[in-house]
């Protein structure tokens, strides 16, 4: 029987190499000269850790990691903006978690999803990842297609695909 998974996985080396791309651009660029800038990557916990001297420098950082990052392959929603930054004396800081697999909820979403689109395939959630199956390999390339158009919020790739 046909099937695939959708997968939300995150490369930690190419991960790295944005994160270290992000850092060589900042520190080349003329309006952050002199500036505080710090640019880590917590690769344990996968979160990336910013620190400059206003929001807006802040806000021009995570621009550029987001640029940088997609030219890497990484999608933008791999990175959870939804924490504020924060000042701490002089220093505006912000902590952004790496979204790396497919949270219980947002499997839910997705599995609902797949069974409103009235596909006659079946899905399974298998920890962090959904397993999609059917008796046709045209009803998968159909959700595939579907998923596209979906607004969950996270990344998602296809993998494993079996016929």
């Amino acid at each position: 029987m046909p099937s695939f998974d959708f997968a939300s996985k995150v490369d930690l080396q190419t991960l790295d190499n944005a994160i270290n791309t992000v850092s060589k651009e900042v520190t080349n660029r003329f309006d952050f000269k002199g500036s505080h800038v710090l640019i880590e990557l917590n690769k344990k916990d996968f979160k990336v850790n910013l620190e400059a001297d206003s929001e807006m420098k802040l806000s021009q950082i995570i621009d550029v990691l987001i640029s940088r990052s997609m030219k890497q392959g990484l999608a933008a929603e791999v990175y959870d903006l939804s924490k504020e930054p924060h000042q701490s004396g002089k220093i505006v800081k912000q902590e952004i978690p790496v979204r790396n697999g497919i949270k219980q909820e947002d499997a839910k979403k997705i599995v609902k999803l797949i069974k409103d689109s009235g596909l006659k395939v079946q899905a399974a959630i298998m920890d962090d990842i959904i397993r999609i199956t059917g008796k046709k390999i045209d009803d998968l390339q159909d959700v595939i297609q579907a998923s596209k158009s979906w607004d969950i919020g996270i990344a998602l790739q296809q993998t494993n695909m079996k016929s």
